[in-house]
């Protein structure tokens, strides 16, 4: 996006502009660093986690003091993993014995690595990475095993895949395929972390049980990374879409980039976010379980972004043409309205809802991908069923006035069920004035007698034939009873 791009955007999206304002110069972290208590090596592990990533950087300094360390030094160490593993320049002989090596490194004083490209934006990290081996052997022993333990996996993970041809335009050949990359690379983040905050107390033990949510945490992630990623990766010679889902649409990987297969491009890429939305509702489930505010941020702020990804690529043809990520400005915004499942959930349902206006009958996909949207949407509605929009700005003004989360309470009674409630009554009432008004025209008697209220004949007419009751034919009866009454003797 240009500068006057830039301009034009902020121009038209002014909240994404004060967000973006406000997350950068107004707002205050949640934990405070206390910079006269950090060593100088822990000073320079954070200085590189703000070099390596700006925007987990932001979340992981604001974790609470227990967890602030072990995240930063977990992702500084699968950073470093990441950083050999996707340099090409390192031939496979020097790159796989250090892939699977690298959590001996861990533990081995003043280890570095100076072997990547001077072109590699991490380079520095593994060149200084002393620093970290410093400040990993001070963390506990339950976090470093942990550490250890995902490091050792993610290495073999990364080898194992590095035994492939450096330029792979085919993909991974299957969807298990695709699933146990995406686990190595991802899908161990989600158990390290989650493995992390269990024994600290600030998740639900309960997680641990059910490996699937924290895998589906990584690699909802990684999918989406991996289907925005299309041209990066393709000018690198590579390909991490499986040969399963793009075969069905074309006879070549690098076809999905020609404009005469537009439509089958964006045929395979609607296959692939329906593969990836198979995630999102254990990302909600996963998140239910977070018990500290600034883990919950931590790890939804991702989840929002990758949702918002989705919905960007979804049937969008210049995803094929150039990289596109979601502006600043709406990241920003995201993180600022992340606080809890239930704004989190609100969020999933706003871009799902994107990506079903998106989906159109002409995608061979537009059935299923319907279906998967429909079923996030009834999966969140069983958990904060729909509030009014009235409500909502309420519910914003008191939470802006008070500073506190408010939240509100359904009622038991479907929407607009009250209103009947409270207009019933005057409609039966209305009703009842009109059928005596009537029977008074016509020439009845009112008659409120004991005796009338035990037969339930209020109106009687001189012609005792004339007589009904409130709970017969109405209509018929006073038809005749106008009849009768035009054909009287007396007329």
């Amino acid at each position: 996006m240009g500068r006057i791009g830039t301009i034009w955007h902020y121009t038209t999206h002014p909240y994404q502009l004060r967000a973006m304002l406000h997350w950068k110069h107004l707002r205050d972290p949640l934990h405070f660093r206390n910079e006269a208590k950090e060593s100088a090596e822990l000073k320079k592990c954070y200085e590189f986690l703000e070099l390596t990533s700006r925007s987990f950087s932001a979340v992981i300094l604001e974790l609470q003091p227990e967890m602030r360390v072990p995240v930063a030094l977990f992702y500084l160490v699968l950073r470093g993993l990441d950083t050999i593993e996707d340099d090409m320049t390192i031939p496979n002989d020097v790159k796989i014995p250090i892939l699977q090596k690298f959590y001996q490194f861990l533990e081995t004083p003043g280890w570095t690595f100076d072997g990547n490209s001077p072109t590699e934006k991490d380079r520095q990290l593994l060149v200084e990475f002393h620093f970290v081996v410093t400040e990993f052997a001070k963390l506990k022993d339950v976090y470093k095993d942990v550490i250890r333990d995902i490091a050792k996996q993610m290495g073999e993970g990364m080898a194992e895949t590095c035994r492939k041809p450096a330029e792979n335009l085919d993909g991974l050949p299957t969807i298990a395929d695709y699933d146990r990359y995406c686990f190595y690379v991802a899908g161990l983040v989600g158990e390290g972390l989650t493995r992390l905050f269990v024994p600290a107390g600030v998740a639900n033990p309960g997680l641990l049980t059910r490996p699937h949510l924290y895998i589906s945490m990584g690699l909802f992630l990684q999918k989406v990374n991996i289907i925005r990623d299309f041209r990066e990766d393709l000018v690198d010679k590579r390909s991490f879409y499986p040969k399963e889902i793009w075969g069905l649409y074309v006879d070549k990987y690098t076809d999905l980039g020609l404009p005469e297969n537009e439509e089958k491009a964006l045929a395979c890429l609607s296959h692939l976010v329906l593969n990836a939305l198979d995630h999102a509702d254990d990302c909600l489930y996963y998140l239910a379980g977070l018990r500290d505010q600034s883990v919950y941020n931590f790890c939804a702020i991702p989840q929002v972004m990758a949702i918002a990804t989705l919905a960007l690529v979804f049937r969008n043809p210049e995803m094929f043409k150039r990289n596109v990520k979601i502006p600043k400005g709406e990241a920003c915004e995201l993180m600022m309205e992340v606080g809890n499942l239930r704004t989190t959930c609100d969020i999933f349902k706003k871009y799902i809802a994107i990506i079903r206006k998106k989906n159109t009958p002409k995608d061979p996909n537009f059935l299923e991908v319907a279906v998967k949207c429909a079923k996030i949407e009834q999966f969140i509605e069983g958990i904060y069923p729909t509030i009014s929009k009235k409500q909502k700005e309420e519910k914003r003004d008191m939470e802006l006035k008070t500073g506190k989360t408010v939240y509100i309470e359904e009622g038991f009674m479907p929407k607009g069920f009250g209103t009947i409630l409270l207009i019933l009554p005057l409609i039966l009432f209305v009703f009842a004035n009109m059928v005596f008004l009537t029977a008074f025209v016509i020439g009845a008697k009112l008659d409120f007698s004991t005796e009338a209220f035990n037969t339930l004949t209020f109106f009687k007419f001189d012609n005792e034939s004339m007589a009904f009751d409130i709970f017969g034919d109405t209509t018929e009866r006073v038809v005749e009873a106008v009849t009768k009454t035009l054909t009287h003797e007396e007329l």
